[in-house]
Order: C-alpha cells, then sequence, then structure tokens
C-alpha cells in the first residue's frame, strides 16, 4: 500500500496524487470529494485512516469520517468545559465559510461555536483527534441559511457543509454545585423528576483511569434489569441524586461528581471495583423513565400529615443510629408537609405538636453538628408555636426528653426558654 511504513503506521512522507487512488475504493470517497472540492491535488497520507463513517445523531444529519486517531487516555470533559478546536468550513462546491486561525477557537460545548454539529461532534471526540464532518441543514444552519458577516462567507437555506474538524485540547471550566453534566443525547419534552420521584435508569459507573465500578441496565440477553431508586431519599450518592433531578425521560448525560458529593475521604466497596478515597467519579446516565412523587401543593391535610410522620420516623431512626446529618435532612422534609399552611386549622393540635417535635428534633441535630446558627432557627420556630398555647407543656417535655438526651443539648434548650 502506499504511505505505509515500519509497524504498519502511514508514512508522512509520502505525498500521493489523489489520482493514484482507484474511483471504487469507498475509504477515499470523503478525502477526494472534499481536495476535488478545494483544487488540491495532493495531501499527505498521515492523516487518512481507514476507519467507517459514523452516523453520530443516528439520523444521518451528522456523519464523521476519522482522518487522524486521537489519544487513546480515558477524557471527561463535560458541557462547561473549554474546548479548543481548529476547524474549516465549506459549501459543497468548496466555496470556504469560515476558517479558523493558527491558534484554533476556545468555547464551552454548553455555549458552543459556529453551528450546532461543532459541539455535537468534539463530544464524541478524542485530543489529537481530526476528522470530516458532512453536516446537513439540521445541524449546521437550518432553511434560513447564514448571510455573509466580515471574514465569514454565506450558507444558503438548506446547505449542507463539509466540515474538517480537529480537537486540540481542553479545559475544566468553573466548578460549581454537586455534579458537572455533559447531555449527550436530548430528552423528550421539558418534564423532570421531582424530589420522591422513582426513576429507571442505565448506568455505568467509572473511576479515573476507565476502571468500572458500577454497570446496570445493560445486557446481551433479551431482559434488561434497569437500576432504579426514589430521588431526595439517600438512596445513592448525593451528585447522582441532584443530577437526575435535571434529567428528561430519554436524556443520556456524562456525570463528573466529585469526592465531596460521591463517596467521600472513605474507600467504598462497589459492585464491580473498590472506589478508592477522595475519587472523582464519573457517571454515564439514560434516564429510560420516571414516575413523580405526589406535590405537597396536591396534597390533603391527611396526607399531608401521613408523610410528615413518615419523615420523622425516619429522622428518630437516625438520631438512635448517631447519624446526625442524615436525622437532620429527614426533619427537615417532614416540616416541608406541615409548614405554617391556611390550610391546617389553628387550633389543630396534632399538626402543632407535629411541628414542634420536627423543629426540635432538628434543632438538636444541629448541635451535634455544630451548626448553631442554623439550630438556633429551628429552637424559635419551635417556640413559635408553644408561644401561642397550642400544646401543652407535658408533651413539650416528653418530645424535648426523646431528641436531646445529651447535656449541652439540654443546657441550650433551657437557655434558649
Amino acid at each position: 500500500m502506499y504511505g505505509v511504513g515500519a509497524n504498519n503506521e502511514f508514512d508522512a512522507r509520502y505525498i500521493i496524487p489523489l489520482n493514484r487512488f482507484s474511483k471504487n475504493v469507498e475509504y477515499t470517497n470523503p478525502i477526494r470529494k472534499y481536495n476535488e472540492m478545494i483544487g488540491r491535488t495532493s495531501y499527505d497520507i498521515s492523516f487518512l485512516v481507514l476507519t467507517e463513517p459514523e452516523d453520530i445523531c443516528k439520523d444521518g444529519g451528522l456523519v464523521k469520517k476519522t482522518l487522524k486517531p486521537g489519544d487513546d487516555k480515558c477524557q471527561h470533559f463535560d458541557d462547561y468545559d473549554y474546548v479548543l478546536v481548529k476547524y474549516e468550513a465549506r459549501l459543497d462546491d468548496g466555496t470556504l465559510v469560515k476558517k479558523s486561525d493558527d491558534y484554533g477557537v476556545e468555547f464551552t460545548l454548553n455555549d458552543g461555536h459556529f453551528c450546532p454539529a461543532l459541539s455535537i461532534a468534539v463530544k464524541t471526540m478524542k485530543i489529537g483527534e481530526k476528522v470530516i464532518l458532512t453536516v446537513k441543514p439540521q445541524y449546521g444552519f437550518g432553511d434560513k441559511g447564514k448571510p455573509a458577516h466580515h471574514d465569514e462567507g454565506s450558507v444558503p437555506p438548506n446547505a449542507t457543509l463539509q466540515i474538517i474538524l480537529e480537537f486540540v485540547s481542553w479545559k475544566e471550566g468553573p466548578k460549581e454545585g454537586p455534579f458537572r453534566k455533559m447531555v449527550l443525547k436530548e430528552g423528550e419534552g421539558d418534564d423532570c423528576p421531582n424530589e420522591g420521584a422513582l426513576v429507571k435508569l442505565k448506568l455505568i459507573g467509572k473511576l479515573q483511569d476507565g476502571t468500572v465500578f458500577f454497570k446496570k441496565g445493560y445486557s446481551d440477553g433479551d431482559e434488561v434489569e434497569l437500576f432504579e431508586f426514589k430521588t431526595d431519599e439517600e438512596q445513592v450518592i448525593d451528585g447522582l441524586d441532584k443530577a437526575v433531578l435535571t434529567m428528561k425521560k430519554g436524556e443520556v448525560a456524562l456525570l463528573t461528581i466529585t469526592p465531596e458529593y460521591a463517596f467521600g475521604s472513605s474507600e467504598s466497596q462497589q459492585e464491580l471495583a473498590v472506589v478508592p478515597p477522595n475519587s472523582t467519579v464519573y457517571y454515564e446516565v439514560e434516564l429510560v423513565s420516571f414516575v413523580k412523587a405526589k406535590e405537597v401543593s396536591d396534597m390533603n391535610t391527611e396526607e399531608k400529615i401521613e408523610a410528615a410522620l413518615k419523615k420523622r420516623q425516619e429522622a428518630e431512626a437516625f438520631v438512635y443510629a448517631a447519624e446526625y446529618a442524615r436525622a437532620s435532612k429527614r426533619y427537615q422534609k417532614a416540616l416541608k408537609f406541615i409548614k405554617y399552611d391556611t390550610s391546617f386549622p389553628d387550633e389543630d393540635r396534632e399538626i402543632v405538636g407535629l411541628r414542634h417535635s420536627c423543629n426540635l428534633g432538628n434543632a438538636c441535630c444541629l448541635m451535634k453538628l455544630k451548626d448553631y446558627e442554623r439550630a438556633n432557627k429551628y429552637f424559635k420556630d419551635r417556640l413559635h408555636d408553644f408561644n401561642l398555647k397550642r400544646i401543652d407543656t407535658e408533651t413539650l417535655s416528653a418530645n424535648h426528653r426523646l431528641r436531646c438526651r445529651r447535656k449541652d443539648a439540654n443546657n441550650y434548650y433551657l437557655n434558649v426558654m
């Protein structure tokens, strides 16, 4: 074969005229077409790699052909990271539309650049990879086209583009919140799971070196067991829990979750591998389906009381296990159902007593966590009901003894009184 050197690698020293290739050779077609468009009669075969065309979006609208392979090292970047690319975009007749400078162009995948095809394609590429993209109007400039602007040529309506794209590098964008997400496939509609929703996922969890520590929802057989959990119930790590709340049905996303919102500073034995301490983890998630929990605003009084009692019982179990952070979260969820509400009768002793015990229990948990400012808030909320004399002293004393057994909490309680 022309241009093949030692070790079966392409040798950049060989420059071969395009007419030396047979017209029937499939793998030369995209290269020949592009070079014919721009009037080039020769090129460096070191860029030619024999790969099948990839239909990125599975609808024929964006087809990728690899010219130069990238780095095989595992890479994890998301929609808010910065990518640096070089590209050259032309119409089917070879007319130049736009070309990046020698340095390239930097942008975030979330913001995009030039046309939607660039952000979509980069997500499928590796550092150093060079490809040619055939871009149909739906991933280019649609049925409106694009007028000429400064050094950019115009794009007619419903025009197909040919884009040579090279992925040069990437760097992290600002880190905020418990997770960072890169959407690989958009979901359906605008609805997302709410707190307490039952969600079903396809899920793969990986370490930074590519080690898979969890995999569910993928099978060679007909029966596929999806991964399911209830959101906001601490059934999964915090970052995954919160990320799913932002997803739509059918959405596929890559998540980057830092140790603080993953498995923390302790080693964690997972289904397929051990997650070392202080590990950033990566998940590929597909939200297959979800059933939303009933919103508080749609509940009647009896349903609200029942839900609050359940959360309080869960909180008390965590208190006895000395898991005060988790207990505090349960008390707060209970209070969401029975906050001051015009739908509750003013003298409903059951609701007032339940609200009082949750405020008091949460305050004592926060005391144990040395979060004195927030503890003071819940003590004051508890006193609101007491000052209105909606509960008797005997009930107050019993609830206090149950949740504030430690001497420091008792002393603080007496001081507030």
